[in-house]
């Protein structure tokens, strides 16, 4: 029997917020970020092993990372590696893959995922997935991965789910109120105070037939252009009618332009150890620590009176730190980044001077 599953994953982001670890020449998701032999946009094929066969997995990114993906993610077609000419947020990125896949298997349910995402419990990742693939392949539903909130966080946008009445076919998935965008520390606060609110993951779970529906609908200007482009998908026309017309797109992310006007969204609440890894403050709270709160991510860290840091130098041969508190300590390609954790913020302004 064929698996129409599949999965998509999105890896054109050029995020420097982990510079020197990351640069735009190398963004995170194709950095062993964790220490642990595996990039993140490996460890997110990973976790899909057993769900997603390999010639079922498509990554969208950006001209620039190909060869990237091409070089970490050996078992995954070429031809499934689609290239975006230039940047247009998600909307495009993911009208552009689903009519690619609607083109191979008019059945298939898709599973969209960023590249460069954490997750710690894999078996409630992988229970909950497969759940939601074969509620959407029953039915016109699209359904948001929520994560239930630890915390009241300013960096997510929310999810407002109406618990009152789950759905008939799956009893852990329940209709969307509302998105709400990143919120202050007080907002935050009384959303967690409430139990239907949940962080955007910005995890993604349909058929493909309703995902171009939609786009139909909400955002036609987008799907017109894919549309036209029907007859060319795995030909040796593809890329160059892309490179044309892609740039054409509008600017949009697929919460703006399909999930906060469609009817048929549903969020699936869970609970599998996730982060977004947008900080080094989240890869401090993501990893292992000492006694005093440090993560030491390298091979030969020795820390002294120190405490609340998040120390990454793997390329050292050995790395000895005294007298610091809530610091960044990271070295790469011959560059030394120390900076306190409180001023991250300022890191992007750092990376280009």
């Amino acid at each position: 029997m064929k698996n129409d599953n599949y999965l998509v994953i999105m890896a054109g982001g050029i995020g420097s917020r982990f510079w020197p670890m990351s640069t735009t020449d190398m963004p995170k998701q194709f950095v062993d970020v964790l220490g642990c032999g595996k990039t993140l946009i490996q460890l997110t094929t990973d976790r899909f092993e057993g769900v997603v066969p390999p010639e079922n997995v498509w990554v969208v990114t950006s001209e620039r990372y190909a060869s990237i993906v091409r070089e970490q993610l050996p078992s995954i077609p070429e031809s499934n590696i689609l290239k975006e000419p230039c940047r247009r947020n998600t909307a495009p990125c993911i009208a552009y893959v689903s009519w690619c896949i609607k083109a191979r298997n008019p059945k298939a349910n898709i599973v969209v995922s960023p590249s460069d995402h954490i997750v710690l419990d894999v078996r409630e990742f992988q229970r909950v997935i497969k759940s939601a693939l074969d509620f959407v392949s029953e039915s016109d539903a699209m359904v948001t991965l929520g994560m239930k909130p630890t915390r009241p966080e300013t960096g997510y946008g929310y999810i407002q789910a109406d618990l009152s009445l789950p759905c008939t076919r799956n009893q852990e998935i329940y209709r969307v109120d509302q998105f709400h965008e990143k919120p202050n520390l007080e907002v935050a606060q009384s959303y967690v105070a409430q139990n239907n609110f949940f962080w955007n993951a910005g995890i993604f779970v349909w058929n493909v037939n309703t995902i171009i529906n939609a786009f139909r609908i909400y955002a036609p200007n987008i799907s017109v252009i894919f549309e036209r482009l029907l007859p060319y998908y795995g030909t040796d026309k593809q890329q160059a009618l892309i490179d044309e017309w892609f740039p054409q797109c509008e600017n949009i992310s697929v919460d703006y332009a399909i999930m906060e006007n469609a009817e048929e969204i549903y969020c699936f609440p869970a609970s599998f150890g996730w982060s977004d890894l947008g900080t080094w403050g989240s890869l401090l709270d993501n990893s292992q620590r000492d006694s005093k709160g440090n993560a030491l991510i390298g091979n030969n860290i020795k820390m002294y009176d120190s405490s609340n840091c998040i120390v990454h130098t793997t390329a050292e041969k050995k790395v000895v730190i005294e007298g610091l508190d809530g610091y960044i300590v990271a070295e790469k390609d011959n560059t030394l980044l120390i900076c306190r954790l409180a001023n991250e913020q300022q890191i992007k302004t750092f990376s280009e001077d």
